[in-house]
């Protein structure tokens, strides 16, 4: 269904260099959204592909060639994303665009050594966004092994809230109850605001009665989110120890920040010199040369008894077998990395658990970003979008300003939107899972949950 604001801003002017994964999801994302959207690409081929598929202008050639984004536009463009395969070509189209405009200017950088440099590299040349899908991705691994029990973890306000998604256990106490008897294990500081079962998805009141198999999405502070999993019987404690399956770039950010929050790692590549260069990267790891599709290594390296296991061999079929046999011979936390989201349902019917989709965190960052420039300036800005359930619903943390026309009133008063929760709101340093009485503050961040797709203000909220 289509939700229109009439309040809203025509949308903006946007030039993507790049027709590749991320390109084509950003087309995809932003075209629906209404933006004048401009495609850059040296493959022919790819562009024509797109602009037969979207309503979207095309252009062939080198992105950061002058005449090229001439061409398409970037006298006028309000944003320039560069999503190429190539960090140097990404970042010397952001440089040349920002020599001859205002625009903002988005790069994707995946380089390791880069991305230690990010914020000079902002800083200097100007980028509104830098993006490392391999590292957001890593990062989204790491925070799911520090919380087992959850299929996905993701930070707001800053880190002081977050969202867990979890499927509920057979014989779990939430079993066969209905939210508004659980006041003992919520307590006031979780709020339950989306619910999957059977392919579809609800914002539940009080009256939902919730069943094993149902994946729950929930808000809490963050220190909440241990004591309300641990409360319902569930596991709370990081795994002590992970196998990797792949010396990708997203291995390497995995294995840095597991080793740093304690975790002892074990990691399989197939490249006996990429094996070197890791060994000389990540000495407190232990690098073993092998096929990680091998029964026999896995078992060596103890795939049977580790807490947890990644497979990130870069072939998403793989990752998917490597998932199956790991839950066949293990009882390991497994997260799946997936790149291409061609067959969502089908993979959903596999219940691999945890599933992680770099596009999807690229696309995420970056349609709030373009969401948050296209609001008004003066009514309150996107930090963060999370889509779940297969794009079925949001999670937008908004910004108040003074400004705001929520801003000061009860939200008992407030004529919301239908399928639509205010979830969460960060004042002061402080959480709130808001009642009623509570009304939202300028500078509050304010933390929205629905089934409605495409808002870009605060204001968007209203009825």
């Amino acid at each position: 269904m289509e939700h229109k604001f009439p309040h809203r801003k025509k949308g903006l002017n946007i030039v993507i260099v790049g027709c590749g994964k991320v390109g084509l999801s950003l087309v995809d994302k932003l075209s629906k959204e209404n933006h004048d959207i401009t495609i850059i690409d040296r493959d022919a081929g790819k562009v024509q592909d797109i602009t037969n598929l979207f309503d979207v202008n095309g252009v062939v050639g080198n992105g950061a060639n002058f005449s090229t984004l001439q061409e398409a536009g970037i006298d006028n463009a309000d944003i320039l994303i560069a999503v190429t395969n190539s960090d140097e070509l990404n970042l010397l189209c952001c440089v040349v665009a920002k020599r001859v405009t205002d625009c903002a200017v988005i790069a994707r950088v995946r380089t390791p050594e880069y991305s230690q440099d990010a914020a000079y590299l902002k800083s200097k040349l100007g980028l509104a966004m830098i993006i490392n899908p391999d590292l957001e991705s890593a990062r989204e691994i790491s925070r799911i092994l520090c919380l087992p029990s959850a299929v996905g973890v993701t930070p707001f306000a800053r880190g002081l809230a977050e969202m867990i998604r979890f499927r509920i256990p057979e014989g779990n106490r939430l079993d066969g109850r209905r939210l508004r008897e659980l006041g003992q294990e919520l307590a006031g500081a979780v709020l339950i605001c989306a619910v999957e079962r059977g392919g579809e998805v609800y914002i539940p009141d009080g009256s939902f009665l919730l069943k094993a198999g149902d994946v729950v999405s929930f808000i809490a502070p963050t220190r909440g989110s241990k004591q309300f999993l641990r409360r319902i019987g569930l596991e709370t404690h990081q795994v002590r120890d992970a196998l990797i399956i792949g010396g990708s770039k997203t291995g390497y950010y995995l294995a840095k920040q597991l080793l740093r929050v304690g975790v002892n790692v074990e990691l399989i590549e197939s490249n006996r010199q990429h094996c070197e260069e890791l060994s000389t990267q990540l000495p407190k790891a232990t690098i073993l040369n092998g096929d990680g599709t091998d029964a026999d290594l896995l078992r060596e390296a103890g795939i049977e008894h580790v807490g947890a296991v990644v497979p990130l061999t870069g072939i998403d079929e793989e990752n998917i077998m490597l998932t199956l046999h790991t839950q066949a011979v293990s009882r390991a936390k497994v997260v799946t990395k997936i790149n291409r989201i061609m067959f969502p349902e089908a993979i959903d019917r596999l219940n691999l658990g945890s599933v992680v989709y770099p596009k999807a965190l690229v696309t995420d960052a970056i349609v709030a970003y373009v969401r948050s420039r296209n609001a008004s300036k003066d009514s309150s800005n996107i930090e963060t979008l999370l889509h779940l359930f297969d794009n079925r619903v949001e999670a937008i943390e908004f910004v108040a300003s003074e400004s705001s026309p929520v801003v000061g009133r009860p939200l008992r008063d407030l004529p919301t939107r239908d399928h639509l929760l205010v979830a969460c709101i960060g004042h002061k340093g402080n959480i709130l899972i808001p009642g009623g009485d509570d009304a939202i503050q300028p500078g509050d961040s304010v933390i929205i949950v629905t089934t409605h797709t495409g808002l870009s203000d605060l204001s968007d909220i209203l009825a």
